[in-house]
């Protein structure tokens, strides 16, 4: 499909280009032979206009100078004079052959293509006066113009199909990665639904089995329910990930208190932190006000604290500072635990991705951080991890509202 979509750019870029060229040569060529044209009628009028002194050197036409000859004829046609230095006038033949098709012509200037010839018929009673001037000029100057449009035509489409090989390339990267995370997604999403899924089938059909005493069904039972429950954390995670996605809540931004929602977020984790043997620290700085969705924020800071939770060295401290920036707030949550490796540290806020040591831990699915991110970054901020010294941090930068800001 993306070669597909690659080839479809490359050639809409070579159709424009060349529909572009075409449009441009043809006028060039038009112009240039409507003007090679009026020149050349230009001169023949002027030396019509002076028929017998054509032999004189100070009479010579002014402007272009084309190969020309004249023939005068008297009221019924018949061939008086010639004039002009450059052809043989000596085959009467040929010049009342031409004379004759010049002569009886419905227009005053046309060309002879038969004969490489322009003729101007210019009337000066009782006499007739007709110029005949050479086309070889002006037809080679006009094939020359022909093939230098095509070698530039050539070169122009050779060009353009290098740099469109370029911007085809380009413009399709960031559907090639969509797609890429699409079905890594997907792949991801389906191999955590499996193992509860699998779980279930199989207590389901002991549950069935004719054999199975009271206790067994009531174990199958609570297994049921528990991977129902871990399947439906996993389906709300995905919700909130395509919500987060959408931007769906960027409507309902207005300015809040963030250092007392980081306040009231770290409320509910103190016990959960003591149950784990755990220490939670916190220095928010008070007053710092942003322009954002109360619930996202929130949802923010308690991904990092539910991070924190689960992958810190046990008998640890975790510290959540908040503070004031150049026009942006910082918050940071620090846990100490196994270093993130700079692999991790790229890659850590990508949908499923777990380090290692993580993988069997328990509705741990992979996904908070990238919520985060989603959310992070529809507030116009930024969100990054950093790991040194054995402590882990992760950051989140904000902007601030002024005072002005916060009372409107």
């Amino acid at each position: 499909m993306l070669k597909r979509l690659r080839f479809k750019f490359v050639a809409a870029i070579l159709v424009i280009v060349t529909a572009m060229l075409c449009v441009i040569f043809g006028l060039v060529y038009h112009f240039t032979s409507q003007s090679l044209e009026a020149e050349s009628i230009q001169m023949m009028e002027e030396v019509a206009a002076n028929p017998f002194r054509l032999g004189t050197p100070e009479e010579t036409p002014s402007g272009v100078r084309l190969p020309y000859f004249t023939l005068i004829t008297g009221p019924h046609g018949e061939l008086i004079a010639t004039g002009g230095g450059y052809y043989d006038l000596s085959d009467e033949d040929f010049l009342r052959e031409l004379l004759t098709v010049a002569f009886y012509s419905d227009e005053e200037v046309g060309a002879l293509k038969d004969y490489n010839l322009r003729f101007c018929r210019v009337t000066a009673s009782p006499y007739q006066c007709i110029v005949f001037a050479d086309m070889s000029s002006e037809q080679a100057t006009l094939n020359n113009l022909v093939k230098t449009c095509l070698l530039i035509g050539g070169v122009s489409l050779l060009l353009f199909l290098g740099i469109s090989l370029l911007l085809a390339r380009w413009a399709v990267k960031p559907v090639e990665q969509a797609w890429e995370q699409q079905r890594q997604f997907v792949a991801d999403a389906s191999h955590e639904l499996k193992t509860p899924l699998t779980v279930i089938l199989t207590n389901a059909e002991l549950l069935q089995a004719p054999d199975s005493d009271d206790a067994a069904k009531r174990q199958c039972s609570a297994s049921i329910l528990t991977m129902s429950r871990q399947m439906r954390g996993l389906v709300e995670r995905l919700l909130e990930l395509a919500r987060a996605d959408s931007g769906a809540s960027r409507t309902a931004f207005a300015p809040l208190d963030l250092s007392e929602l980081v306040s009231d977020a770290l409320l509910p984790f103190e016990p959960l932190y003591f149950e784990a043997g755990l220490t939670l620290e916190s220095r928010v700085d008070g007053g710092i006000a942003v322009r954002g969705s109360d619930a996202q924020l929130r949802q923010v800071a308690e991904i990092l604290l539910d991070n924190a939770l689960k992958y810190s060295t046990p008998g640890g401290t975790v510290t959540v500072t908040l503070g004031r920036q150049s026009g942006h707030c910082l918050l940071s949550v620090a846990s100490p635990g196994e270093a993130l490796s700079p692999k991790d540290l790229k890659n850590i806020f990508q949908r499923f991705y777990r380090v290692d040591k993580a993988r069997n831990m328990n509705h741990s699915y992979g996904l908070g951080l990238s919520i985060a991110e989603r959310i992070v970054l529809s507030h116009r901020g930024k969100i990054w991890a950093e790991s040194e010294h054995g402590w882990n941090t992760f950051f989140v930068q904000l902007p601030a509202l002024s005072a002005a800001a916060k009372s409107h």
